[in-house]
């Protein structure tokens, strides 16, 4: 059985580290895919639980140097647990600061009292194998498995300042030998692990932010409800809530999980699902949503789906899965990561190798500090934290206003979508049509039997037909079958019955009489016109109207604004379909569409180099939605067509569409502002820390300032991140 679960990884330093966890999931038996975020500290495993388990990948992480927490914990047990980790993070930081700022003062002042050399180095050991221990064993564990990240770039470069501090303080004569004047770079080690170590807890911190979408989510839910047992209401807690249980919810209170009013009516805000500021109304048989609030009064309501069925539980899985996916940039950036480090290393002692060559005088010296400082100045977080962290914060952001995105690279690729194919039914319009006008050769006989062919279809048009003719008594009807796109059709009485479009009758070449035909050109206007036959006589026509939404025609004037071409296809006669789309000002209609030909002319608009939008309701629309290059589904209550589109539109209004486009302009516009100053970052500042500038006016990089600018660069790619929250879409 293939399963696909999301467990947090701890004890990642940085990108390489998650690019090392993803490589031994993947290597793992029984894996189908893995995906490892570093930004949220999450790994998006898939895999048969035939082949492997938890336990298994849990032993291959730690094997590899990390762990996987397979128990299920609660939020408050993951948050306790991320407090801890950052608590212990934070008492680190200000134990190195402690040591860092006596020896920091010692060698810039040039303090020599007796045995200074031993203070600057009993205080450099505790915090670098003490404060700063996280480093090294990292990178033992790395070394162990044939590989490096940044805790090999802290350790090596720290560890060689420190080590040759000691062998200088030992063995000075030794070194003045050589021609080498025996320089103390204590201060460098501690002051590095100082500054990397502040750098950690801002990235944290500012980490820890850009997942505040999901805990806002989350913490939606209340812990208890009251509940109806026997004559008497009872709190219990939430998880104890059965299906069918009958729940009192009172003003001012969150509703616990999805299910119907049956008693009472209110306005319920549901703004923090479906992003729409108005409260709705609520009477009986009308639903109402876990983690909505009540507003005035008091209403029961029936469960019907509870715990991970609710919508708002759909709605925190689809979330956390999509800000766990990567985007199609991250697979670039991934594979420059994995060389990265190594590149690195190589750089520093190609750096130190060729000052020894050039500087006869001063070159080792020279060479050992652009090596120190080479290592510690390269930063792989900031590449590997451009993308997720932008990724984490738009996906929050849309979901928070009703548009729930469902993975990184539907993201990044709405903001090149050129085209927008609409649906006409619930996308332009209300998709609740009524029946406005009917015709009858013989109300009395037919009636009955065309309410039992509708009873059977899912059709809003049919459902139409149920609403206008109440409590009518069924036939019995054989062999029913739907044509998609096209109608419905049985047998009763050994007759054959059909009810449908004007153009599936068309196609059977059925004979209309004059009439049918004067109805059909009087309602077809402005009416979707249906037909109803008894074998090959058509015996009743019917006029369908559904109402335009109140933000369809503003909605399609800013995607049109925004130079996308909006193109509308309907399964209407053309005169029907020409007025709706008057009304909504789109110029690009096509009529008496099946939902093949929907596919078909998808794929025409790829083929000329269009990237498409397909817009629908997620069921009938399905092909279309699966050939578009971005799918968006009209969310209906808590049967969100999830699975089908990419990007699903809870609240159905289409307003919401030219809102995600908007965001996926600033997400992206915000990954290529991240990933151009993390490139230009280590571009410009690697070359610095190897001595460039050295001939032009003798600069050489100091190792501590390399170690503020390599904390600070990660820090300002998630700041520059967390932007996005206050971007207007």
């Amino acid at each position: 059985m293939i399963v696909k679960k999301i467990y947090p990884v701890t004890d990642m330093m940085c990108t390489s580290c998650a690019n090392s966890v993803q490589t031994a999931l993947e290597k793992e038996q029984g894996v189908v895919s893995a995906n490892v975020n570093y930004a949220n500290a999450k790994a998006t495993v898939e895999f048969d639980t035939k082949i492997t388990s938890p336990e298994k990948l849990k032993k291959t992480i730690i094997d590899a140097g990390y762990d996987l927490e397979i128990d299920y914990l609660s939020v408050e047990e993951l948050e306790q647990k991320q407090a801890q980790q950052h608590q212990k993070l934070r008492k680190n930081f200000w134990g190195s600061l402690v040591c860092a700022v006596p020896v920091f003062i010692i060698s810039m002042f040039h303090l020599h009292f007796p045995y200074h050399q031993y203070v600057q180095g009993i205080l450099a050991t505790i915090t670098l194998f003490f404060f700063g221990r996280r480093f090294f064993v990292g990178a033992y564990k790395q070394l162990l498995h044939k590989s490096a990240n940044m805790d090999t770039l802290v350790a090596v470069s720290t560890g060689t300042a420190f080590l040759y501090s000691w062998s200088n303080v030992f063995f000075a004569d030794f070194w003045i030998s050589k021609g080498i004047e025996p320089h103390l770079y204590f201060e460098a080690a501690v002051v590095i692990i100082a500054f990397i170590l502040l750098g950690k807890l801002l990235e944290e911190q500012a980490k820890g932010k850009t997942s505040e979408a999901i805990k806002k989510l989350m913490g939606l839910q209340p812990t208890s409800v009251w509940v109806k047992k026997d004559a008497d209401w009872v709190e219990i807690p939430i998880n104890d809530v059965q299906k069918g249980d009958v729940i009192l919810v009172k003003p001012g209170q969150k509703i616990a999980v999805d299910g119907k009013v049956i008693q009472g009516e209110s306005y319920v805000d549901e703004s923090m699902i479906t992003g729409e500021p108005l409260a709705i109304r609520k009477l009986t048989g009308k639903e109402v949503f876990a983690g909505t609030i009540n507003q005035l009064g008091s209403f029961q309501m029936e469960a019907e789906k509870i715990g991970a069925q609710t919508l708002l539980s759909s709605i925190v899985k689809a979330v956390e899965e999509a800000q766990g996916s990567k985007a199609p940039v991250q697979k670039l950036v991934d594979k420059i990561a994995g060389i990265f480090v190594p590149a690195v290393i190589c750089i520093a002692i190609i750096s130190f190798v060729l000052w020894i060559i050039l500087d006869k005088q001063n070159g080792f010296s020279y060479g050992l500090q652009a090596f120190v400082t080479v290592l510690v100045i390269a930063c792989p977080c900031a590449l590997g934290l451009a993308t997720p962290t932008a990724i984490m914060v738009g996906i929050g952001k849309g979901a928070e206003n009703g548009i729930l995105i469902k993975d990184a690279e539907s993201l990044e690729l709405a903001s090149k979508v050129s085209t927008i194919v609409l649906d006409k039914t619930g996308t332009i319009t209300e998709g609740n049509p009524v029946v406005t006008h009917s015709f009858w050769t013989n109300q009395q006989k037919h009636l009955p039997i065309l309410y039992s062919l509708e009873h059977k279809s899912e059709h809003p048009i049919a459902q139409a037909i149920i609403r206008q003719w109440k409590n009518i008594p069924l036939v019995e009807i054989s062999d029913f079958e739907n044509k998609t796109g096209q109608g419905v059709q049985a047998y009763t009485n050994n007759l054959l019955y059909r009810v449908g479009s004007v153009l599936w009758f068309k196609e059977l070449d059925f004979i209309f009489p004059e009439n049918i035909q004067q109805k059909i050109d009087q309602w077809k206007e402005k009416s979707t016109v249906i037909l109803f036959a008894e074998d090959k006589n058509i015996v009743a026509v019917l006029a369908i109207s559904d109402t335009i939404k109140k933000t369809s025609k503003q909605a399609i004037e800013l995607l049109q604004k925004q130079s996308i071409d909006v193109y509308m296809l309907t399964g209407d006669e053309e005169k029907s379909a020409q007025n709706i789309a008057e009304q909504v000002g789109i110029s690009h209609v096509k009529s008496g569409v099946k939902p093949a030909e929907k596919q078909s002319f998808v794929k025409e608009l790829q083929q000329a180099n269009k990237i498409v939008a397909m817009v629908g309701d997620g069921i009938n629309d399905s092909q279309a939605l699966a050939q578009s290059d971005v799918s968006i589904a009209m969310g209906k209550g808590s049967d969100i067509a999830m699975s089908v589109a990419q990007i699903t539109l809870i609240s159905s209004d289409l307003l919401k569409i030219p809102q995600a486009i908007k965001l996926s302009y600033q997400t992206v516009r915000t990954i290529r502002q991240n990933l151009f100053w993390a490139f230009i970052y280590n571009v410009i500042g690697i070359p610095i820390a190897a001595g460039v500038l050295y001939p032009l006016g003798g600069f050489l990089l100091n190792p501590m300032l390399a170690g503020a600018a390599m904390a600070l660069s990660s820090v300002s790619v998630v700041t520059n991140s967390l932007l996005l929250k206050r971007k207007k879409i």
